[in-house]
């Protein structure tokens, strides 16, 4: 089907954000891109929209066809829109970027036009890594966006498996904040907001110490007051 316009014709791309917190660091996925622009350089997957395509659809197709992570239990959320002139040499483009936070790290297997995906340092690659396109700006924003919803939901435990102790939920905390939060103050303040956090009853036994409770997410996605990063700061 042929398109004529009085205007210039603009590209439209989705790129996926997803982050794990794993080993006392927070990962990325990201693939290798197998052709130019960027050739060799990690990205986040994305791609362009087909015609008849939802946006979400669009992220949830490139990410299974360019790593191969399942997309079924990957809740999705719009981070932004990015559309500076120049960001990508192929010629005008707009990216809608999506952002999805993951309990664990499902082994990616590279397709499309990837040519390697794998769970990346977030450290390293908002440092010197070479991202290709505005990628790191869009991961750099996608970080904040978890350190704010910290704050006033229940993202964290996003991260963790359906049981968890509180310690786990303190360190994804602490690893996306970056620092350390006092212990005591940030089990009080978990436990007592109604909805946050519901005990399971069970224990979880590690070494010689006191058998850990166990909690689930609770009903409440918002939180009431927030978990202000400075009031708990270590």
């Amino acid at each position: 089907m042929a398109y004529t316009s009085d205007y210039p014709i603009i590209n439209v791309t989705v790129d996926v954000v997803v982050l794990v917190a794993e080993e006392d660091e927070l990962r990325a996925l990201m693939v290798r891109r197998g052709g130019p622009p960027y050739q060799g350089r990690w990205a986040l997957p994305g791609g362009f929209l087909e015609v008849d395509e939802d946006l979400q659809t669009a992220a949830r197709r490139e990410l299974e066809e360019e790593t191969g992570v399942g997309t079924e239990d990957v809740r999705l959320e719009q981070l932004g829109t990015y559309g500076a002139p120049r960001r990508d040499p192929r010629g005008r483009t707009i990216s809608v970027a999506w952002l999805a936070v993951l309990p664990s790290s499902a082994e990616p297997r590279a397709g499309s036009d990837a040519s390697g995906a794998s769970w990346r340092p977030v450290d390293t690659l908002l440092g010197r890594a070479r991202v290709a396109f505005d990628h790191k700006q869009i991961l750099r924003d996608a970080v904040e966006r978890v350190a704010a919803k910290l704050e006033y939901t229940n993202l964290g435990t996003a991260f963790l498996d359906e049981e968890f102790t509180i310690a786990d939920l303190r360190g994804i905390y602490e690893l996306v904040w970056g620092h350390a939060l006092d212990a005591g103050n940030f089990h009080r303040k978990v436990t007592r907001t109604e909805g946050f956090v519901e005990p399971t009853g069970r224990r979880r036994t590690a070494g010689r110490g006191r058998p850990a409770e166990l909690f689930r997410a609770g009903v409440e996605e918002s939180l009431h007051p927030p978990l202000t990063r400075q009031v708990l700061e270590g």
